[in-house]
């Protein structure tokens, strides 16, 4: 009886199991699905378009000198806007023969730096929706070369990257996969565009942390990746991005301009496109412009150069790479560069984290919709010496108030406000009241700098500081 108990229990386990899993095939071919029909309407739209422009070229060309044209003449424009035509449907077709032989470290021939974007990508079919807003606001191929890495061996992941051909460079952590999960578009995938992580070893985890394995493994692909992208491929300077992030217009733009603070300026070691605590209603959302140092390294699209991974890649971590980043050894004293509004926002809900802060912060973080262009503007007031100083008595020169007095609106001062905190607690309990994230990593609060978080709230730019006397983070905060 309890042998015939035991062999029903595990059979009713295994139907269980494999019903939950063909769930989860069926929602993911109509994800799948969604995707393609998605590609198609975008491969419509740009052949309307093309065909609108061509069009247009030529009723521009017909009305010339008010339509008086030699015969000759006429026939020969004719001619020219069919190829114009033609050349405009190429262009389109073509998009898999973009060639990636640009250079791979240095300048282009105006003096700009070329800047590798670095997308990390696993088992979301959802990566399209990230890839097509780089290519849409990407300003050029030369200058951003756009490189996927995948993990995980996900076939339809694998099949939606392929389609993009040579306008990215896709580049998998897996060899045999191509040819297990038979491919269609493998042919695309040819020797030069992919490339393989020779590792794909299991992952050895403490027996305490076999649910964090996904961790581990995030971790092992940035290693390579960035080994790969810095050292093999020879680019000096990079921009993370995860596969689930959206941009914001000028993203690229964001980048271009603060790469010259970050490569100038020794205090720094990243830009970053994320604000932590960039809700809607805690930024000012007239102050697109504005930027900050923070001393909370904040991800979530992100630049660093070769110097910097030279640097951490020899003592690379198993896991944890972000919290183990944001200890004291790896940052020393650095700062990175960060929005007022963000110019990433994340529609990832499900991962390894299993949603952590989703669902209180992140879905309601505000993408910028304004495109700024910092390149034409000096960021020299972001240089260490004239920032610091500048900060600090911004902070503590602003008028003391409490929360209450605030959200009832009974400051009667105008400008800035200061609301001190002299605890961890005093700190996360004042954070919480306004919706801040109030955690800590490494001792160092979301966005704080100098211990100060700075944040927008009913009209007012407000500092949440401690004291003036404040002489660096404490670790055990966290």
């Amino acid at each position: 009886m309890t042998t015939a108990y035991y062999f029903q229990a595990r059979v009713s386990h295994q139907i269980s199991k494999l019903e939950r899993r063909v769930k989860q095939e069926i929602a993911l071919n109509q994800e799948i699905l969604q995707v393609i029909e998605e590609d198609k309407r975008r491969k419509k739209e740009e052949i309307e378009a093309a065909n609108a422009s061509a069009d247009e070229r030529q009723k521009n060309r017909n009305d010339i000198n008010e339509g008086k044209v030699l015969p000759e003449k006429e026939e020969k424009d004719t001619k020219d806007n069919d190829k114009d035509a033609q050349a405009s449907q190429e262009d389109l077709t073509r998009t898999s023969k973009i060639s990636h032989n640009v250079p791979t470290h240095g300048k282009l021939l105006d003096g700009s730096p070329i800047i590798a974007v670095l997308v990390f990508s696993c088992n979301r079919v959802t990566v399209q929706r990230c890839i097509d807003q780089l290519i849409k606001h990407r300003p050029s191929i030369e200058q951003f070369p756009i490189i996927v890495s995948e993990d995980c061996q996900h076939r339809q992941t694998a099949e939606v990257i392929a389609r993009y051909g040579d306008q990215i460079m896709h580049i998998q952590v897996y060899t045999i996969a191509l040819m297990f999960f038979m491919i269609p578009d493998c042919e695309k995938l040819t020797e030069s565009n992919s490339l393989q992580q020779p590792d794909q070893s299991d992952i050895e985890v403490p027996p305490k942390e076999k649910k964090f394995k996904g961790y581990f493994k995030i971790a092992r692909h940035y290693g390579w990746a960035l080994n790969h992208v810095f050292f093999q491929l020879g680019y000096d300077t990079v921009i993370i991005v995860e596969d689930d992030l959206d941009i914001a217009p000028d993203f690229f733009e964001y980048f271009l301009g603060t790469y010259p603070l970050l490569v100038s300026d020794n205090s720094l070691w990243c830009v970053s496109a994320w604000n932590d605590n960039g809700k809607a209603g805690l930024v000012d959302e007239n102050a697109a412009d504005i930027l900050y140092r923070t001393d909370f390294f904040p991800g979530l699209g992100w630049m660093l150069t070769r110097q910097l991974w030279t640097e951490l890649s020899p003592k690379w971590p198993k896991s944890y790479w972000d919290d183990w980043i944001r200890q004291p050894e790896q940052r020393r004293n650095r700062a990175c560069i960060r929005p007022e509004i963000s110019r990433t926002r994340t529609f990832g809900k499900a991962g390894v984290s299993n949603g952590m802060f989703y669902e209180r912060h992140l879905k309601y973080i505000k993408l910028n919709t304004e495109h700024v262009y910092f390149t034409n503007m000096n960021l020299t007031y972001l240089s260490k010496d004239n920032y610091d100083m500048s900060f600090v008595n911004d902070v503590y020169q602003s008028t003391v108030v409490s929360f209450s007095e605030l959200k009832n609106g009974k400051v009667v001062a105008p400008g800035a406000v200061r609301i001190p905190y002299y605890s961890r607690q005093a700190y996360k309990n004042t954070a919480k009241q306004f919706g801040l994230m109030d955690d800590f990593r490494s001792g160092v609060p979301r966005t704080g700098y100098r211990g100060v978080v700075t944040f927008f709230y009913k009209g007012r730019r407000v500092h949440l500081a401690p004291s003036p006397n404040w002489n660096g983070y404490d670790i055990t905060w966290s």
